[in-house]
């Protein structure tokens, strides 16, 4: 490989690190607003336990491009933010990693 375009090449590297680095905090953070959302519609009692099943099936039939939003994901990040909500310091340092 040239020596001359190294530097680049690094920069090119870091540059995609940062940019998967910034989605994964997205993810996280969407996740976490997800959680958070169902958890308080369900502790209000405006919503049962069988919504998630019902929105899982929303999302599959009327989103079928958005993926990962199964059920059993769905009550991950209900339980996710629920896990760490009382823990404000550990919940902003997890949302950044």
């Amino acid at each position: 490989m040239d020596k001359r375009f190294t530097d680049i090449i690094q920069l090119i590297k870091q540059s995609r690190t940062n940019a998967i680095r910034a989605v994964n905090a997205e993810l996280i953070n969407l996740y976490w607003n997800i959680g958070e959302y169902i958890s308080k519609k369900i502790e209000k009692s405006e919503w049962g336990d069988s919504v998630v099943s019902e929105l899982a099936k929303y999302l599959q039939t009327n989103e079928p491009e958005i993926k990962g939003f199964s059920d059993k994901n769905i009550w991950r990040m209900k339980q996710f933010y629920e896990t760490y909500k009382d823990f404000p310091k550990l919940s902003t340092l997890l949302r950044e990693i």
